[in-house]
């Protein structure tokens, strides 16, 4: 008997994605059919369905969104690619809901897309729909297109329909505690409370108080009974940020909490269960510290289960652009003004500096800008050197050698050749002519001011019928 060759669907308004994605397909091996709106498709599928749908999320007519609630009624066990130029949070967050096999940026690698759709079919049997409780909020500060950005989206949209623990790495200034409340916001807890700590920013004898609470006459100072994090989360979510400063008995009795969902109040004798989900964040590397004996091993697998990476600005450069106009917007609302352009030289130079304080840095010199730049459109002479703006001395010699480009091109345009026949004698008058007019006529002094011996200059203003 013949074995059935493998079909995938392709819906999207785009006709040369539909042509290049067919082509892939049938060559490898793949029987492929394709729609230009969503509802063809669905006129279509009520015959039969394929083995795995690529589908756009922008369309004429029935989203791809839509289409996905639609087929997720009737064909619940088909796996979906979905594909979309509009990449940010809200539309991988709506894609795994709406039950999405993956999720898939443009532009797309097309030997990737063939490899999903080989994938998907494999795992079809077993594939499990992503359809957590629906909360469609979106958390505008998380933003980005970056392929490192994508792949922070696609794990939040992957873990919307669940509570599992997660540990959120990465330098500070990242954005780690917006990813902690976009998991929360798309969670089935996102009616609960999202309860965020910094433990190093507290002291330790004082954090164990802080999470676990306290009963009155526990200690010194404690008047009346305190109610912990744990138990304010209670339900929710409670986001326990550089989890790797906890000291090693707090250490002790996280992992204990973690393990049997309960806890005593500091000076209390009765136990108190909770439903904490626990998300984790440290911009150190605990696996290092786990073999330098700073971070306990069984702690760390605990909060280990899903791992979230988010990367630094350097490493998403094509994000810069937009994260300063956003920024830029937010900094003119927060200041009450109007909201300030960049032209395209400024923010060259933003791009191309490394940001050692990530999306946070990046915040505040929107701010900073807003408030120094004296115009409506920030210029490059606006953007202090501590941000990867220019000193006084670049400015200007960026102008003068600005300007010597311009002259440069024009000359060339009009065929006026060799360059340096006119440039050099002209070049060399204005250094004589500035260097005597500071020394007052003096020859020696402008000499050493230009770098020549005495006899040169002479020569020079000889040549140059400068006498």
């Amino acid at each position: 008997m013949t074995k059935q060759a493998l079909q995938a669907w392709v819906v999207d308004d785009d006709q040369s994605v539909r042509w290049v994605l067919e082509k892939a397909l049938r060559q490898a091996g793949i029987e492929s059919r394709s729609f230009e709106r969503a509802e063809h498709l669905l006129e279509a599928i009520d015959a039969g369905a394929p083995d795995v749908l690529i589908t756009d999320v922008r369309m004429p007519g029935m989203s791809g969104i839509t289409l996905l609630e639609r087929l997720k009624e009737g064909n619940p066990d088909l796996p979906i690619i979905v594909i979309t130029a509009h990449s940010d949070l809200d539309n991988a967050v709506a894609a795994y809901k709406g039950g999405a096999f993956e999720y898939l940026p443009k532009p797309f690698d097309i030997d990737e897309a063939v490899d999903l759709v080989k994938k998907a079919a494999r795992e079809a049997a077993n594939a499990d729909a992503y359809d957590g409780a629906a909360n469609g909020q979106m958390i505008p500060s998380l933003i980005g297109q970056a392929p490192a950005m994508q792949e922070v989206f696609r794990s939040i949209g992957r873990l919307s329909g669940s509570s599992m623990t997660v540990l959120i790495t990465g330098e500070s200034g990242t954005g780690k505690e917006l990813v902690a409340r976009a998991l929360h916001e798309h969670s089935p807890r996102a009616d609960r409370p999202f309860v965020a700590l910094n433990t190093s920013a507290i002291a330790s004898e004082l954090l164990e108080s802080e999470l676990f609470g306290h009963e009155k006459g526990a200690f010194t100072g404690a008047d009346s009974r305190r109610i912990g994090r744990f138990e304010q989360a209670d339900g929710g979510t409670l986001f326990l940020d550089e989890i790797g400063d906890m000291s090693p008995a707090l250490q002790t009795r996280l992992l204990r909490v973690l393990a049997e969902s309960e806890f005593y109040r500091v000076g209390g004798q009765q136990s108190i269960r909770v439903d904490v989900r626990v998300i984790a964040a440290t911009n150190q590397n605990l696996a290092r510290a786990v073999k330098e004996s700073r971070f306990r091993e069984d702690l760390y697998h605990r909060l280990n289960v899903i791992r979230i990476n988010t990367p630094p600005l350097r490493q998403r450069r094509e994000d810069i652009a937009l994260l300063i106009r956003h920024y830029l917007a937010k900094a003119a609302d927060e200041l009450k003004t109007s909201t300030k352009s960049i032209d395209g030289e400024a923010l060259e130079l933003l791009e191309a500096y490394d940001w050692p304080g990530n999306v946070r840095q990046l915040v505040n010199a929107t701010r900073r800008l807003t408030v120094t730049a004296p115009g409506s459109v920030i210029t490059p002479d606006d953007i202090p050197t501590d941000f990867g703006g220019r000193d006084q001395g670049d400015r200007q010699s960026s102008e003068w050698t600005q300007g010597l480009e311009s002259w440069a091109t024009r000359r060339l345009s009009n065929g006026e050749t060799p360059l340096l026949d006119t440039a050099l004698p002209e070049f060399e008058k204005v250094l004589i002519r500035t260097a005597m007019a500071k020394t007052n006529g003096h020859r020696q002094e402008a000499a050493k001011l230009i770098g020549w011996g005495r006899n040169t200059l002479a020569r020079k203003m000889k040549s140059l019928k400068l006498d």
